[in-house]
């Protein structure tokens, strides 16, 4: 985890001492469950409930290292935890992990961690999509040039630009609760995942009281395919992040200056040239998405173990586990308020649009010619010469516009009346279906 692109939150998630009370819980539950059966005094489960409670509640700096001070003799990381869990209960220590193997503590702890992890990133989300939303809502009408191969293609709305990335959010969140719900299971079935030493009821209490379900068959450690998903489904919000971000990228070009970040009282641009306001943030936004893809492939290759375990996952997940989400966490968070501040140029979206002389019309111009009896091989032909004519000359001294050079063509005048290439060159014919395109996305009350 990096501290310049740490939130506090995230990061208290994959403190040390966050995941020595998750530990301990698990610990302290499973022991409620044994006595509950019968299988340690009840006596004995209440008094490490008290005196780890207390113990933990207290945690701190000097407690950790004394763990890791442990764990550098015993080179085993639970036995660490247990042996100094062990000086503060006393005597009914003996009872704790009993039955357990070590990884029923670390992947049912891990599957917490990674279930708080994917709320907050979900809360991530809810601004997000609100941000796209409002500023969706606020451009419903704009008109922009939209662009394929990075060419002018046809007139748009920007608020439809946002809308189709509200959509691709939303769809990230959905997949995001379902990975979330892929994730959320304990194992708490001991050595080889075979209950030999542990009563199932003990599972099951821990998973219910954790908000947890139950992996069905554990083999003693949760299958890693889950893990795949989950951060297979960061990767893709990570994807939606890039997209947006370099959307931004492209309007704050120079050469376009659609929109651009807002730039800040006091900020620099540029050490040398005074003039710039760089799209920092969104370039910043490219580059960690980057990071939270790249936790993909170690995660797929998580999923071939050895039998029933290995800890060669074990490595892998120690680094990706708190960077991928601590990284989309500050990613998610930046690219809201990002959004939520965006400079947005209405203008300088229409002089754009309307920079090519009325190229940008030539598929609605074909088509009305194609109404006029035109063979559409014709009327193609017809449209494409007078578009290039226009291409071709623009800002030349004489040069006509599109319609100029239509009006012109003997093969369009009188076969085509001018009111028709009038209505064929509006961009507003453009935004006649913006409200149900709205209505599919945010609903019936967005029309």
């Amino acid at each position: 985890m990096i501290p310049r692109y740490t939130r506090p939150i995230m990061e208290a998630i994959w403190a040390p001492e966050n995941r020595y009370r998750i530990w301990f819980e698990i610990e302290a539950l499973a022991c409620e469950a044994m006595a509950r059966i019968g299988t340690i005094p009840q006596a004995a489960a209440d008094a490490i409930r008290q005196r780890g409670d207390a113990a933990l509640a207290a945690i701190g700096p000097g407690d950790v290292a004394r763990i890791d001070e442990i764990e550098r003799e015993t080179r085993h990381d639970v036995i660490a935890f247990l042996t100094w869990l062990a000086e503060k209960i006393g005597p009914e220590s003996r009872f704790v992990h009993l039955g357990l193997t070590s990884s029923d503590v670390l992947d049912t702890c891990l599957a917490v961690q990674l279930t708080q992890a994917a709320d907050l990133l979900l809360a991530d989300l809810e601004d997000v999509l609100a941000a796209l939303k409002r500023r969706a809502l606020e451009h419903k009408y704009t008109l922009t040039i939209g662009r394929s191969h990075g060419i002018h293609a046809e007139p748009t709305s920007f608020g439809v630009k946002l809308a189709g990335h509200y959509a691709e959010f939303d769809r990230g969140r959905a997949r995001l609760r379902a990975a979330r719900g892929e994730i959320a299971v304990a194992a708490i079935s001991g050595a080889v995942g075979t209950f030999a030493h542990v009563d199932p009821r003990v599972e099951a209490h821990v998973a219910e009281k954790l908000g947890l379900g139950v992996e069905p068959v554990s083999t003693q450690i949760i299958p890693r395919d889950r893990h795949a998903m989950f951060f297979a489904v960061l990767a893709l919000i990570a994807g939606a992040v890039e997209r947006l971000a370099t959307e931004v990228r492209h309007l704050q070009r120079s050469e376009v200056r659609e929109a651009e970040e807002f730039f800040h009282q006091g900020q620099k641009g540029s050490s040398a040239m005074p003039h710039k306001r760089n799209p920092v943030l969104s370039e910043n936004l490219c580059g960690l998405a980057r990071l939270v893809r790249s936790a993909v492939i170690p995660a797929l290759e998580n999923i071939v173990l050895w039998h029933e375990r290995d800890i060669s996952h074990s490595s892998v997940e120690r680094g990706i586990a708190p960077d991928a989400t601590v990284t989309l966490d500050f990613a998610l968070a930046r690219l809201a308020g990002m959004m939520d501040k965006l400079l947005i140029y209405p203008e300088r979206m229409l002089a754009n649009l309307e920079s090519l002389g009325g190229v940008v019309h030539s598929g609605e111009v074909l088509l009305a010619l194609a109404r006029a009896g035109i063979s559409r091989e014709d009327a193609y032909a017809i449209v494409q010469r007078n578009a290039m004519a226009t291409w071709t000359r623009l800002g030349a001294p004489g040069a006509r516009s599109f319609r100029e050079n239509l009006d012109a063509d003997a093969e369009v005048a009188g076969r085509v009346a001018p009111a028709v290439l009038d209505a064929a060159m509006d961009s507003r014919l453009h935004l006649r279906e913006v409200d149900g395109i709205f209505a599919r996305v945010f609903g019936p009350e967005a029309e």
